[in-house]
């Protein structure tokens, strides 16, 4: 559990520093002077920033020194990745680097710049992964490709079969059935054809323990064949040359960023319509026990997890709902369309409303998630 917990925080916290660090480079290379860049959150154990004599300084505690000229570079006590302080929610007064003074262009590449940079954090874990070698599918691989550690893998498991009762699960692998290894997924289909009504022992392998599971084969009505209720794959460890990884890692990027956005899409469809949430929508608590089950299968998978938070982290940050980089994107649009901001007052309200709706929905799930996995 203390290894789960330490590893969810690591992994949080580099999420989340990178997504402010976006913020703050850019920032700074659009000409503006964030106030502050913080490792963590506050409190505040001290910071550096060059003071007058433009000599780089430290000060202790929570104030900020009167002396500092430009950035205060902060180490806070919370290490749970970090901000950034560019002054979006201050007054502007006449400083021309002010954020709300800059150019609606500058203000929208600002606010994007960490989901982008979420997005390339994806971008190099993947490939990064595919270095060293990431479990996938091996149909359909170009060549120059290595792949080890070949297995017939569990991708789906259907709702009321035979391998949902005998308690088979998505991502086990299937050593043998009846003592019977197959090298294929078409051998081990070519086994099972026929043998309806009959019960079949599969031994699997899930994480580093193995299981015997006895199955009686049924007609699937999906299929119309025998079977248990199971989608198989050949799956392997890949590993591609240093700069078609970099490739290759890119693209399964865009890929799996397409396919959350449409998830995404369907969730909030469902729920407009009053269909409910078909999808099982965890916060941090469920994250947390996914991160454990997944850094128990070996690194290579963590990274892979890792990468789509990030992109998920990515993606719900830029939903145009206030509080969020995507509202405050949707507020500099209506800003260039009205030729005018909309009213400071206005825009705090619901930012500050937005806020509240968000911790009553972390609430809400991560009071799901402790129901669910008491045990």
């Amino acid at each position: 559990m203390f290894t789960t917990i330490i590893t969810f925080l690591i992994i949080l916290a580099v999420l989340v520093f990178a997504h402010e660090l976006g913020h703050f480079w850019t920032a700074k290379k659009l000409g503006l002077i964030p106030k502050e860049f913080g490792f963590g959150f506050p409190p505040r154990i001290g910071g550096f920033y060059k003071g007058t004599e433009n000599k780089w300084c430290w000060v202790w505690g929570t104030k900020r020194p009167s002396d500092a000229l430009g950035t205060l570079y902060s180490i806070n006590w919370l290490p749970l990745g970090g901000f950034v302080n560019i002054g979006e929610d201050e007054e502007a007064g006449g400083d021309p680097k002010h954020f709300k003074n800059q150019k609606p262009w500058k203000r929208t590449i600002i606010l994007s710049a960490g989901v982008v940079m979420n997005l390339l954090v994806a971008a190099v874990f993947i490939s990064w992964g595919f270095m060293i070698g990431l479990p996938q599918t091996i149909s359909g691989l170009p060549d120059g490709v290595q792949v080890r550690d070949k297995n017939i893998q569990v991708l789906q498991v259907l709702p009321n079969t035979p391998a949902e009762s005998a308690g088979i699960q998505l991502g086990d692998i299937i050593l043998s059935i009846d003592g019977q290894s197959f090298t294929n997924e078409d051998g081990l289909q070519e086994y099972i054809a026929g043998k309806q009504g009959q019960e079949l022992k599969y031994l699997v392998r899930r994480g580093d323990q193995e299981t015997n599971f006895n199955v009686t084969l049924e007609t699937i009505s999906s299929t119309g064949e025998a079977g248990i209720g199971i989608a198989i794959a050949e799956t392997g460890i890949v590993s591609y040359p240093f700069f078609r990884a970099i490739w290759e890692g890119i693209a399964a990027t865009a890929g799996m960023t397409w396919y959350i956005i449409i998830a995404f899409a369907a969730l909030l469809k469902n729920l407009v319509m009053g269909a409910g949430v078909s999808a099982d929508v965890s916060g941090p608590v469920g994250i947390a026990v996914m991160t454990g089950q997944v850094a128990s299968l070996g690194f290579v998978y963590l990274l892979q997890f890792a990468a789509m938070l990030s992109i998920n982290l990515a993606i719900i940050n830029f939903l145009p709902f206030p509080a969020l980089d995507g509202g405050r994107v949707l507020f500099v649009i209506i800003e260039k369309l009205r030729g005018r901001p909309v009213p400071e007052k206005i825009e705090n309200a619901l930012h500050n409303a937005g806020f509240i709706l968000l911790i009553i929905l972390v609430f809400i799930v991560t009071y799901r998630d402790v129901l669910k996995f008491w045990h």
